[in-house]
């Protein structure tokens, strides 16, 4: 005979449900630190003994608990968080299930203690007053049963003490690992949380001795930028872009590692939504996406990255330990994602760069390697404006963000005069006007030193390879061949879709078997293909015809080609699988095309790849994801030479 149905226990329903709650002690820290940052904490302790697995502490100077609430506290369902389902549908904090602490209390001996913060107090009479001055405590017996609340010694906020973690639950307890790898996992969660929230301060111990003690940013842009760098390595922040982009109800901020600090493994990518870090197979192919003209496939790409949009544009309640969301408006979030970081990008290191732009001409001409242009009219100093009584009375061009570039836009065939002119900016000034007081010499440099392109001057190449320029920052050092295939290669790029996508029949037309549900993707698709230059058409059932490609890939291997775009249509419901195979060979195109090692450059010519490389989008690395240029600031060389010291 079957087992009758039955009602559960309170306390096995809590230990079958810490199942999906507590996986880890790192599990118990997440949960007991977002209920400490929900209470609007502005300090956090942290003491962990054993990996978390003997001991787990939290202490935060919240707003408290009163003494009539602390056993509602420990009860399922039971939150200040939620009151309807239109609360539901808005969620804004972190916790709202009311099931973390009863859950960790059914698999642990937990004590939790808490005051509440004197401006919290009532003042309806004395004796509330008095009650508030106090703190209390209860625990959690063995058998599930409160003891308390009794009074205790705490300052204001709440303490959760976990200790014995699956101490009555062997069959989980055998699955922990070592105190070190435990730990470790601790430590990535105190990491994840402490980087969403820089204005909170913080404090970890293991076993007594202090593993991170952060201090509070106060909004102070070094602060956090100082919080970057102690937890993600030295370098983060100055090897990163910041990027702060906004659409409709939508906000993209934080910072995003520059392609040529690519990692190996993608152990330094954190994503928040409204301050909640998730893991999402949509974000994380928009910024695939966004980077796919960077990096290799073998690389990865770091960032922490905040997306703040209205509660109920988002629902958090789809996955037990809350790691995953769904978005109401999902492709437009995607969209607004994946332009965002392009932009920011594209614009690189000097920041809001202006693609010039490009046409088939210019396209060609960069496609080649250096030669010499028909001469241009023959410019005087006077003409470039950049004679003594002129250099400062034009109004200076503006270049993204609002910096002041003057050099006029040039290219290799310019005349040698034309750089001349611009050079005098360098020269040292005339006895003349030497004579005159110290404070116009000052006023004149300083001036002359705003004028400077952000890529400065050419000085000389070094070793045939690379390019050595002075700038107002310092010394620019210029990878001429990486440079001059970024920009042949962003010029074919805008040559090609200027003329738009040319296709070429196929002589004979190449058919291939395929799933049905594939073939009515593809039909669905089939519009949207013929603009990229690929024509397709069903036969049947199951097969589906090739008649047209794009002439650049009229050579590519067409049976993967479009089982590739099949896979990316079940996946994502789009694919870029056609664009990705033109921009591939665009890029061989201006590889093979690009100034080759050795090749000597005169002054004018270097100069030249200066100025086109301003003026050109995702300059800062090359095809390959390798840096185009670096700057050694002034301090970076006075710090090579001890200078100062």
């Amino acid at each position: 005979m079957s087992n009758p149905i039955r009602i559960l226990s309170d306390h096995l329903v809590n230990q079958i449900a810490a199942g999906e709650v507590v996986e880890r002690p790192a599990s118990v820290i997440k949960e007991l630190i977002e209920n400490s940052l929900d209470a609007g904490c502005a300090r956090l302790e942290i003491d962990v003994e054993q990996g978390g697995i003997k001991r787990l502490r939290v202490r935060d100077d919240g707003r408290g608990i009163p003494r009539d609430q602390l056993a509602l506290a420990l009860a399922r369902h039971a939150t200040s968080k939620l009151t309807e389902l239109a609360d539901l549908e808005a969620v804004g904090t972190l916790g709202f299930r009311g099931e973390a602490l009863p859950s960790i209390a059914s698999v642990s001996r937990l004590t939790l203690i808490s005051r509440v913060r004197p401006d919290l107090e009532s003042d309806a009479d004395t004796t509330e007053r008095a009650a508030g001055d106090s703190a209390w405590e209860v625990a959690v017996a063995i058998d599930g049963r409160l003891e308390g609340p009794r009074p205790a010694a705490h300052p204001p906020g709440t303490s959760v003490e976990v200790r014995d973690l699956f101490f009555n639950t062997p069959a989980r307890r055998k699955f922990l690992r070592t105190e070190k790898t435990e730990f470790d996992h601790v430590d990535q969660v105190v990491r994840r949380l402490a980087l969403a929230r820089p204005d909170v301060a913080l404090e970890l111990r293991h076993n007594g001795r202090v593993v991170h003690q952060l201090p509070a940013a106060d909004g102070r842009p070094e602060s956090v930028l100082a919080r970057l760098d102690r937890l993600l390595g030295s370098g983060f922040a100055e090897q990163s872009l910041e990027i702060d982009a906004s659409a409709v109800d939508l906000r993209l901020h934080g910072w995003v590692r520059r392609p040529a600090f690519s990692r190996s493994q993608a152990d330094q990518q954190f994503f928040y939504v409204n301050g909640r870090l998730i893991r999402d197979r949509l974000i994380t192919h928009a910024i695939r996406q966004a980077f796919s003209d960077f990096l290799h496939q073998a690389r990865h790409p770091g960032y922490v990255l905040f997306l703040d949009l209205p509660p109920r544009l988002v629902d958090v309640n789809v996955h037990p330990a809350k790691h995953e969301v769904r978005f109401r408006e999902s492709r437009q979030v995607h969209d607004f994602i994946q332009r965002a970081l392009q932009r920011r990008l594209a614009h690189g290191v000097l920041g809001g760069v202006v693609s010039d732009e490009s046409t088939p001409e210019t396209a060609d001409r960069s496609a080649g390697a250096f030669v010499a242009a028909p001469d241009r009219p023959t410019v005087s100093p006077d003409e470039t404006g950049d004679s003594p009584g002129r250099r400062h009375s034009q109004p200076p061009r503006t270049f993204g963000f609002g910096a002041r570039h003057p050099t006029p836009a040039l290219g290799v065939g310019d005349g040698r005069r034309v750089y001349q002119a611009s050079l005098a900016l360098q020269r040292p000034v005339a006895d003349s006007v030497s004579a005159s007081p110290v404070g116009n010499e000052a006023e004149s440099s300083i001036a002359a030193e705003s004028d400077l392109p952000p890529l400065g001057f050419a000085l000389a190449q070094l070793n045939g390879v690379y390019l050595l320029a002075e700038s107002a920052e310092g010394l620019i050092l210029v990878d001429i061949h990486a440079a001059h295939e970024r920009i042949g290669y962003e010029r074919l790029k805008a040559a090609w879709s200027a003329g738009r996508v040319t296709s070429q029949p196929l002589l004979v037309p190449h058919s291939l078997q395929v799933d049905p549900r594939e073939a009515d993707r593809l039909e669905e698709q089939r519009e949207t293909l013929a603009r990229l230059g690929l024509v397709l058409d069903r036969l049947g059932v199951d097969r589906v015809v090739v008649r047209e490609v794009p002439a650049l890939l009229r050579q590519a291997d067409m049976d993967a080609l479009v089982r590739d775009l099949l896979a990316d249509l079940a996946a994502q419901g789009e694919s870029t699988r056609v664009e990705q195979a033109i921009d591939s060979v665009l890029a061989t195109l201006a590889c093979h095309g690009s100034v080759r090692a050795n090749r000597r450059l005169t002054l004018d010519e270097m100069n030249a790849l200066l100025r086109d490389m301003e003026r050109t989008e995702r300059i800062d690395q090359c095809n390959h994801g390798r840096p185009t240029w670096v700057r050694l600031s002034h301090a970076d060389l006075d710090r090579l030479f001890l200078r100062g010291r």
